[in-house]
C-alpha cells in the first residue's frame, strides 16, 4: 500500500501550490497595521502545504490527465488512494484552520467546496469557460488575498478600508491574466475531456492578448492604489522585481504567435516559475519596508 500512496501523493503536486504565493504575500503587504507573524506562518501552511495540494489532487483525481499537468510532465495514474490523500489533507486543513479563528476556518471551507465544485464530474464548472474563469480568478484571487489577511489576524475595518479592496480586486486581475496561460498548453486534453477551457476558446494567439490584457489593467489599478496610499516606493519595488516578468512573457509571445508549438509545457512551467519567484520577491520586499 504505501508504494500506491507514495505515487498518488505525487499528484498532490507541493511544489506547484507554491506558484500561489505571490496573493499570500501580496495579501500581508497591502495590511497598513501590524499583524501576528505566527499566525501568517500558520495560514502560509495551511494554504499551500495542505490547501492547495489537496486542490491539486482532487482536480487530478476527476481529471485523470494523461499528458503534462501543471508541475508534472508524467503523472503517474490516478488511484484510489489519490482521494484518500485528499480527504486527509483536507481534515488536517480544516482543523489547523479552527485552531487559528472561525472566521478564517469559514473560508477555507468555502475555498475546498468551490474547488471540489470546480473538479468534481457531477458540477464541474470547469467545463464552463467563461463560469469557471470567474470563479478562479475571485477564489484564487480577492477571496483567499483577504482569506491570508483574515488569518494573520486582520480586524474588519482592515478589510473593508477601500484601498485594501482595490488591491484585493488587483490580485483578482493578475489571476485573470494568468490563469488561461496555465491552460493554454492543454488544449487537446481539455477538448478530449468536452472541457472548454477559456484559452481553448481564446486559441494561442488570443489566450496571450486576453493575458496581457488582464495583467496590464492589474499594473494600472495597482499603480493608482499605491498613489493614493503614498506608497510610491512601493510602486518602484514591483515594477523593478517584475521586468524579468514582463520580458520573459514578451518574449514567450513573440515565438508562440509565430510557432504555436511552444505555447508548451515547459514555457509555461518557466513562466511560472519565474513570475511566481518575482512577484513573491517584490511583495515580501515591499512587506519589509513597511514592517
Amino acid at each position: 500500500m504505501l508504494p500506491a500512496y507514495r505515487r498518488a501523493f505525487a499528484l498532490l503536486r507541493l511544489p506547484f501550490s507554491l506558484f500561489l504565493m505571490p496573493v499570500f504575500w501580496f495579501g500581508l503587504s497591502a495590511l497598513q497595521a501590524p499583524f501576528s507573524w505566527g499566525r501568517a506562518a500558520a495560514v502560509f501552511a495551511i494554504l499551500h502545504l495542505l490547501v492547495y495540494p489537496a486542490s491539486n489532487g482532487y482536480n487530478s483525481y476527476y481529471d485523470r490527465d494523461e499528458g503534462s499537468i501543471g508541475g508534472l510532465k508524467a503523472p503517474p495514474p490516478v488511484t484510489p488512494e489519490l482521494l484518500h490523500l485528499v480527504w486527509l489533507f483536507e481534515t488536517l486543513a480544516l482543523v489547523a484552520s479552527l485552531l487559528l479563528s472561525w472566521p478564517f476556518a469559514a473560508m477555507v471551507t468555502v475555498y475546498i467546496l468551490i474547488s471540489r465544485a470546480y473538479s468534481y464530474e457531477g458540477i464541474r464548472l470547469k467545463k464552463y469557460p467563461l463560469l469557471s474563469t470567474v470563479v478562479v480568478v475571485i477564489f484564487q484571487g480577492a477571496f483567499t488575498f483577504l482569506m491570508a489577511q483574515v488569518g494573520a489576524g486582520a480586524s474588519p475595518a482592515q478589510l473593508f478600508e477601500p484601498t485594501n479592496l482595490q488591491l484585493a480586486l488587483v490580485s483578482t486581475l493578475f489571476l485573470c491574466g494568468s490563469y488561461p496561460l496555465t491552460q493554454i498548453y492543454q488544449h487537446q486534453e481539455d477538448a478530449r475531456r468536452g472541457d472548454r477551457t477559456l484559452s481553448l476558446r481564446l486559441g494561442i494567439r488570443g489566450t496571450f492578448v486576453f493575458a496581457a490584457a488582464g495583467l496590464l489593467a492589474g499594473a494600472l489599478l495597482m499603480a493608482l492604489t499605491y498613489w493614493q496610499r503614498g506608497e510610491v516606493r512601493s510602486l518602484g519595488v514591483f515594477l523593478v522585481a517584475t521586468g524579468p516578468v514582463v520580458a520573459l512573457f514578451s518574449r514567450w509571445a513573440w515565438l508562440a504567435w509565430h510557432d504555436p508549438t511552444l505555447a508548451n509545457f515547459e514555457w509555461t512551467m518557466r513562466m511560472n516559475k519565474v513570475s511566481s519567484v518575482c512577484l513573491s520577491a517584490a511583495f515580501i520586499t515591499v512587506l519589509l519596508l513597511g514592517a
